[in-house]
């Protein structure tokens, strides 16, 4: 997992999507190709009973395929747009400028305590 971490620094989790699907769509056309050829075999040899024990060929998604989508595989989002992303976040999350900085907590400066607002009164019903 590392590996494919390394490969795709900087992939949204869109791009990690197509990435798999892309894998997915190899693996199936692998799969559809090898069934087409073992149909034909079996036709030239009238040998039907031994096409419905054979398994599939492609059982499982490899390497083969991963590589296949990761030629294709694009970031979607640049660099740049990161960094804004970056400063954004620095500038409107206070928990996360915390963070980055080092700082343990971020204080919030919360207004006095005015419970007073929330206790009702038991006769206030005279305005019903």
């Amino acid at each position: 997992m590392d590996f494919m971490s390394d490969l795709t620094e900087g992939f949204t989790g869109a791009d990690l999507t197509e990435l798999c699907q892309r894998a997915t769509k190899a693996a199936i056309r692998e799969s559809i190709e090898a069934e087409e050829q073992r149909k034909a075999l079996a036709n030239e040899n009238d040998d039907n009973d031994a096409e419905m024990g054979m398994e599939d060929p492609v059982p499982v998604i490899t390497r083969t395929h991963m590589e296949e989508a990761l030629s294709a595989a694009r970031k979607s989002v640049t660099n740049y747009d990161l960094d804004k992303f970056e400063q954004f976040r620095k500038k409107y999350d206070p928990a996360y400028a915390a963070k980055v900085a080092g700082t343990a907590s971020v204080k919030i400066n919360w207004p006095e305590d005015n419970s007073s607002q929330f206790n009702v009164a038991a006769d206030d019903d005279d305005d019903l």
